[in-house]
């Protein structure tokens, strides 16, 4: 029997999420940051993992329909969220 081993991949933020690396809390801190400066640079988190957000909402054409203050403040949150869940964090 041939047995070949794949490479890990990387984790998504979901993932770290549901094994509990990185929480909720931090996950709302990461997008307070980026609502309040984005262009502050990557976000890093507790765990040593850090996430470009400026480069997801870049990267994501939804995202630049919605307006950011005002109204639809929560929409923009909502989908900077489901973004970020999807990524790739690196850890540094």
């Amino acid at each position: 029997m041939i047995s070949a081993t794949m490479p890990a991949r990387p984790s998504t933020l979901a993932d770290l999420r549901k094994t509990g690396v990185i929480s909720s809390q931090e996950i709302v801190a990461a997008i307070d940051a980026y609502m309040r400066d984005p262009a502050a640079g990557p976000y890093r988190f507790p765990s040593g993992h850090s996430l470009d957000l400026a480069a997801i909402v870049e990267a994501s054409p939804a995202l630049d329909r919605v307006e950011r203050a005002g109204p639809q403040e929560k929409t923009f949150r909502n989908g900077l969220a489901t973004a970020i869940m999807t990524a790739h964090p690196t850890l540094s």
